[in-house]
């Protein structure tokens, strides 16, 4: 068999400019009295694109807000006005007897089901898990349920904190060939933890199958769209990544919703390591993105993977906050409506109290 090779650095040289901060916590409004975070975005059937919000009332009771991004004459995102809510806890995976939450959604038009689909954080006594919401509207969203994973060698992803669901908008081939909605994630199984790997110190033994990405896949073979709540159900599973690079070692996880390029799938995700500026919180992580770019045909494979963060924590903005020295992207808008579908602004959390946005340009 062919060695595998990554394309050199300077084949694809992706970096990220910083546009500024699109969203803020709403002075005397008690829905987002912990910050405004991490939000989804979607392009609507009317061309405006919207976006979806984590807002923290006071103890970490979290809700999805949706919002409308303003842009100046240039095309550059400015601002967002507030439309109402998304999600708030509700059904029984999102409570626990001292509050609860929906957190950290991210959105895909899913082509095949002709719907939005939401994966989210439900906050609920049994921890963080992953659950859906599917909409025609964006306004609208009706709950599908929680994530649920067949096991795979020995390995049960059901039973560990788990988020940061990303959906790919068509089809996928699964590891029988079948035509599949596909779902990356990345299970937190216990001492995987970036606080936990920090304190094993170094060298370390790394568990591939613990502490890795992975693809998950429902089959749309014979799939009745009426049933949208066994889409839900993921039987077959690859292992995508694990941490490589220094500025991950701790930890890595989903970031944006994959989105093709003439490259391949576009995937930022998140790195954890120990912060170099500590703020006076005494934080000692820093999250940091990079890029994968994936096989058109098979995701699993990585045809790139850029060796040093694209974005890091260095604005103030980024370094002090509810959680110090954070970027965290988790919603990508590829500029179709500048007809530039080389361009992709990206928002991301600002030390989990801001949301700000950032351009990338594909050579």
């Amino acid at each position: 068999m062919k060695p595998h090779t990554e394309p050199d650095i300077a084949s694809a040289p992706f970096q990220l400019r910083r546009l500024g901060v699109v969203m803020e916590p709403e002075p005397g409004n008690p829905l987002e009295a912990g910050g405004v975070l991490n939000p989804a975005s979607a392009r609507g059937r009317d061309g405006q694109l919207y976006l979806f919000p984590r807002l923290v009332a006071q103890g970490n009771y979290s809700r999805i807000g949706i919002s409308r991004v303003r842009f100046n004459e240039a095309g550059d995102p400015v601002g967002v006005d507030r439309l109402g809510i998304a999600l708030e806890p509700e059904a029984d995976y999102e409570l626990r007897p001292d509050g609860g939450g929906c957190e950290d959604p991210r959105i895909t038009f899913i082509e095949p089901l002709d719907r939005y689909v939401m994966t989210y954080t439900a906050l609920s006594s049994r921890g963080p898990r992953i659950a859906l919401a599917m909409s025609d509207d964006l306004f609208h969203w009706e709950r599908m349920g929680m994530a649920i994973f067949m096991p795979y060698e020995g390995v049960d992803f059901n039973d560990v904190p788990n988020k940061d669901a990303l959906l790919f908008p068509v089809a996928i081939s699964d590891p029988d060939g079948r035509p599949a909605m596909a779902l990356i994630h990345r299970p937190l199984f216990p001492g995987t933890g970036p606080d936990e790997t920090l304190r094993c110190g170094y060298p370390r033994v790394m568990d591939i199958l613990r502490e890795s990405i992975w693809i998950s896949y429902h089959s749309l073979v014979n799939e009745v769209c009426t049933k949208h709540h066994h889409l839900c159900h993921f039987d077959s599973h690859r292992r995508l990544a694990c941490p490589v690079a220094a500025w991950e070692q701790l930890k890595i996880g989903g970031g944006t919703p994959p989105i093709l390029t003439p490259q391949g799938w576009l995937f930022l995700y998140h790195g954890v390591s120990e912060a170099v500026n500590k703020s006076d919180s005494a934080s000692t992580l820093a999250y940091s993105a990079g890029v994968l770019l994936l096989d058109e045909k098979h995701p699993h494979q990585i045809l790139y993977r850029s060796p040093e963060p694209v974005l890091t924590p260095e604005l103030p903005k980024e370094r002090e906050g509810i959680v110090p020295n954070v970027v965290f992207p988790t919603a990508i808008d590829r500029r179709d409506d500048l007809g530039l579908p080389s361009r992709f602004d990206v928002y991301y959390g600002m030390a989990d109290n801001r949301i700000g946005v950032a351009r990338l340009d594909l050579p």
